[in-house]
């Protein structure tokens, strides 16, 4: 829609293949917008660019001017985090009893949606329709557990918008056709994501309050991170007739505060309202908000608080008349 105006594209592609087309490779995203509008595009023309199928192919002859070299992309690095086992408990107990087999997956990034992953070995025919996605696909895919094979659109590809993950993700998605990277205004497309089956999108949040308020993108006033597609993906699976959606977090940050809390931060901005919250996942187990009334769903969200915090919880709901 020209909005904003690009002057230039910067992009960074895979060499081209024999009939002289580059690809985006693990970023088509926002990317394929950029092109389409900008009045000039410089490629990055590097070899470590995985070469994927799907939007991201741009021919030669649009570029304005191509740079080479072998500077590698922007790779995950596994290490061992605080709070690892606090994700992994999540990750059990979302897929255990949230994922069902026939299902088409959206996760986000970070140690919940990796987990949850691990503990679907034993599923079978999941699907992948997902902004994005990183390395645990891969084992899943090689297991036969993602199989793609239900999904009413692009059945038998993973479908993404990018990827983020290590060198092993990257060789993976390289040729492989099996993946198809799309235009982001497809992947989050609410029309397509309602008629997957059994879609389940599952992503996470920093902060909720009693009532169902998500806050995604912000710690107070500071910006964290961008909303991404957790608003349609979150809206696209409760549309779909068995589609369950799915927002994990601890229950309570390294330093020890609550992370379900009885007011939001001063300028903590609302990424999915009170009125789209369905399954609430932490460590301590799993709630359903959709239908509540206020009553209920301070309830079950404190019941899913951490202990420590479930008092005075408790008690600031009294204190604002929801008890």
């Amino acid at each position: 829609r020209r909005r904003p105006r690009v002057d230039v594209a910067l992009i960074t592609v895979s060499p081209a293949a024999r009939h002289g087309y580059h690809s985006l490779g693990v970023s088509v995203d926002v990317a394929r917008a950029a092109l389409q509008v900008a009045d000039k595009i410089v490629a990055y023309v590097t070899p470590n660019m995985p070469r994927t199928f799907g939007d991201g192919q741009v021919h030669t002859s649009h570029l304005d001017v191509a740079l080479y070299g072998d500077s590698p992309i922007h790779e995950l690095r596994k290490r061992k985090e605080a709070g690892a086992e606090v994700e992994d408990a999540i990750g059990k107990l979302v897929a255990e009893n949230l994922v069902r087999d026939g299902a088409t997956l959206q996760m986000g990034i970070g140690g919940i949606p990796d987990a949850t992953l691990r503990y679907c070995r034993s599923h079978k025919d999941l699907g992948i329709h997902s902004e994005m996605f990183s390395d645990g696909i891969i084992d899943l895919v090689r297991r036969g557990v993602i199989t793609n094979v239900h999904k009413r659109f692009q059945p038998g590809l993973i479908t993404g918008g990018f990827a983020v993950g290590t060198r092993a993700l990257y060789d993976f998605m390289h040729d492989n056709p099996s993946i198809t990277m799309m235009d982001i205004a497809y992947v989050n497309d609410t029309h397509i994501i309602r008629q997957q089956p059994k879609m389940t999108a599952i992503n996470s949040c920093i902060e909720v309050d009693i009532t169902g308020q998500v806050v995604s993108d912000s710690i107070g006033s500071r910006i964290f991170s961008g909303v991404g597609g957790q608003m349609d993906f979150i809206r696209g699976a409760a549309l779909c007739p068995d589609g369950r959606a799915i927002l994990a977090l601890p229950s309570q940050t390294a330093r020890g505060e609550s992370r379900i809390v009885a007011t939001l931060k001063p300028n903590g901005g609302v990424v999915t309202t009170r009125a789209h919250a369905h399954f609430v996942v932490t460590e301590h187990g799993i709630v359903d908000l959709w239908g509540k009334s206020i009553r209920e769903r301070a309830q079950l969200l404190i019941s899913v608080a951490h202990p420590d915090h479930r008092p005075a919880l408790e008690a600031a709901a009294r204190e604002r008349n929801i008890f």
